[in-house]
């Protein structure tokens, strides 16, 4: 913890009033506001090195749109390096690593983090290199940004720093912390539309609710995901 902040997120972007956009609402919010994270906003369009302000050109090899150039990028990185040497850099980028719980988790590790939101038809991949920026994306789709994906990525870890959840346990029975897929949830009131809530759930027996819940867990996982489906066996067979 740094100066009461448990966790600092740098983003660098070309569009730094979009921050903190959701970020800004609830729980991560508050946290925020409360100084349990930090977010430091950096506009790559402050280190062009002309008075136009060019922060792209067109891709050598020819093909379609703009790409950020590499000296650009290495100005703002520099920028904030100085803080940290060993801060973690993740360029989101749909052709990256699929992010997952396990990586949010290796990423709070740390106190910082810098992330660089893509835009147009990417960025220099020599500066990526010469970096070792880690690709990541949060889906297998295209984006016009990274932007809204930094947000996400960013939620996914402030919401499990401390003191940052009501209720500490609830990140622990969250979807993927275990490879298993949340089971069903039910509320107020008692039926509703002629559809009434599993009567399992209101027998008060822990044992017996506990078992209903990891069972459902199990089959959605099973049935919607047979690739985390198969990590929770392997894992099960280690135990």
């Amino acid at each position: 913890m740094i100066n009461g902040v448990s966790w600092t997120a740098n983003v660098l972007t070309l569009f730094p009033e979009v921050f903190p956009g959701t970020l800004g609402a609830s729980i991560i919010g508050k946290a925020l506001k409360d100084g349990r994270w930090k977010l430091n906003k950096v506009n790559i369009r402050d280190f062009s090195n002309d008075r136009y302000g060019h922060i792209d050109a067109s891709p050598y090899g020819g093909g379609e749109g703009m790409i950020i150039r590499p000296d650009v990028i290495s100005s703002a990185l520099d920028s904030l390096i100085g803080l940290n040497e060993n801060v973690p850099i993740f360029c989101l980028s749909p052709r990256g690593k699929l992010v997952n719980q396990d990586l949010i988790k290796e990423i709070i590790a740390k106190p910082n983090a810098i992330f660089l939101c893509g835009r147009y038809e990417g960025v220099d991949q020599r500066v990526i290199d010469s970096y070792d920026m880690q690709e990541i994306s949060i889906c297998d789709s295209v984006l016009a940004g990274g932007e809204v994906a930094t947000m996400a990525v960013i939620e996914s870890c402030v919401r499990l720093l401390p003191n940052v959840l009501g209720n500490p346990q609830s990140a622990q029975s969250d979807t993927f912390s275990n490879y298993l897929l949340e089971h069903d949830q039910y509320t107020f009131p008692e039926k509703w539309n002629c559809l009434p809530v599993p009567g399992v759930l209101l027998t008060g027996n822990h044992v017996k609710i506990d078992a209903f819940k990891e069972n459902k867990s199990k089959n959605i996982t099973k049935t919607r995901r047979p690739d985390l489906w198969a990590k929770y066996v392997a894992q099960s067979l280690q135990k």
